[in-house]
């Protein structure tokens, strides 16, 4: 388990996303993290019950669509600060939205066991950042991402 504070938890403690919000009590709080090699954003998922496909053992695709979206939006980000040569959660906040998301289902994404995901910035770090991710149990990739995300006034985060 990564003891290291989450990209959320340092750059929006209080942010209210229902994908990523470290203060939304509702909703996902997925936490990403640089690997260890600093050349991906990680995050692991442990999937919930009720979000199933209602096939038998099978995630939901717009949670996949969730899930994918807030992670490579903190990608982006994460590399952003990186590109700056400074460390997440330092001021001026980094901010980004989706400006495209397009998910490609390869396989049915199983419910009963941790669920990965691993993005990485293709191209270079600008106002428009492309971000590819991909998603599945571990050694497997169910799912993939390829977005594009665009960099925002920090002041319009709540």
């Amino acid at each position: 388990m990564n003891t290291a504070s989450s990209l959320q938890d340092l750059c929006t403690p209080n942010g209210k996303c229902y994908g990523c919000g470290p203060a939304n009590p509702d909703g996902l709080q997925i936490k990403s993290y640089w690997s260890e090699d600093g050349q991906f954003v990680v995050c692991t998922v442990d999937p919930v019950a009720k979000y199933t496909s209602g096939f038998k053992n099978a995630m939901y695709g717009g949670l996949i669509a969730s899930l994918i979206d807030c992670h490579s939006n903190w990608t982006a980000m994460a590399f952003g600060y990186k590109a700056e040569g400074r460390t997440a959660g330092t001021l001026p906040l980094i901010a980004s939205v989706t400006g495209s998301l397009s998910i490609k289902y390869l396989k049915p994404t199983p419910m009963d066991q941790p669920i990965y995901l691993k993005a990485w910035v293709e191209g270079e770090v600008g106002r428009k950042t492309r971000v590819l991710c991909e998603l599945g149990p571990a050694g497997q990739v169910s799912a993939t991402g390829d977005s594009v995300f665009v960099r925002i006034d920090p002041s319009l985060f709540e």
